[in-house]
């Protein structure tokens, strides 16, 4: 069954800045409101565009949202110290549910400076990704969100992040402070479609031609 989201005042606030950003990569609004009209403008930046594209598109609106003296200011201030990735795991858990739905801190072993593996509360789980599932769209999860969030911390913030979406009960896992792998060396990139749900799914294809466009 899918889930009902009641979204309050600070919700509909950031979907709808969210959305006026993607629509001006679009180049027009989307006919649908609220959290349906943000998946739509995803839908519409996808079509015509390779995944590198697509995950271009998105990493312009997510630098359009914070001023470029702000992101100077955070890498040149903080360092992803254990203290400095536990606090943006905690801001990430309480600042963006509005997007991806409930989610809960979590303990993860990171490398720390030293090349030691060390505990720490910086690991996010979402419990059922809002997107993914109003969506149903593996080739969006990866390219409008996963790639493009991960790049975004990791060369504006400095901040080493992973994203790992389990297409089984729809979760994710974040973890702040562990560098992404390639997404060749993912298991998410022979993840097959999820038909029935997707609606450019390719039931044939092995797995999501989005992800395997260059």
């Amino acid at each position: 069954m899918k889930t009902v989201y009641k979204d309050n005042w600070f919700d509909r606030a950031f979907i709808w800045l969210f959305s006026v950003k993607m629509a001006q990569v679009v180049g027009k609004e989307s006919e649908l409101a609220g959290y349906e009209g943000l998946v739509d403008l995803s839908v519409q930046i996808m079509r015509g565009r390779n995944a590198k594209q697509q995950q271009e598109a998105l990493a312009t609106v997510l630098r359009s949202l914070i001023p470029s003296f702000v992101l100077l200011g955070i890498r040149t201030l903080f360092n992803p110290t254990k203290r400095i990735l536990e606090w943006n795991a905690w801001f990430a858990s309480r600042m963006f549910t509005w997007l991806v739905g409930p989610c809960d801190l979590t303990e993860v072993e990171v490398e720390g400076e030293n090349g030691q593996l060390r505990t720490q509360r910086s690991g996010l789980h979402i419990q059922k990704c809002r997107y993914l599932e109003e969506s149903g769209c593996v080739g969006m999860c990866v390219n409008m969100c996963k790639l493009p969030t991960q790049d975004f911390f990791a060369k504006e913030f400095g901040f080493p992040l992973t994203l790992t979406p389990n297409f089984e009960d729809l979760s994710c896992e974040m973890v702040f402070g562990h560098a992404a792998p390639a997404i060749e060396e993912e298991a998410v990139y022979n993840q097959p479609c999820l038909v029935g749900e997707c609606q450019i799914a390719q039931p044939k294809a092995p797995a999501c031609p989005q992800m395997r466009t260059s």
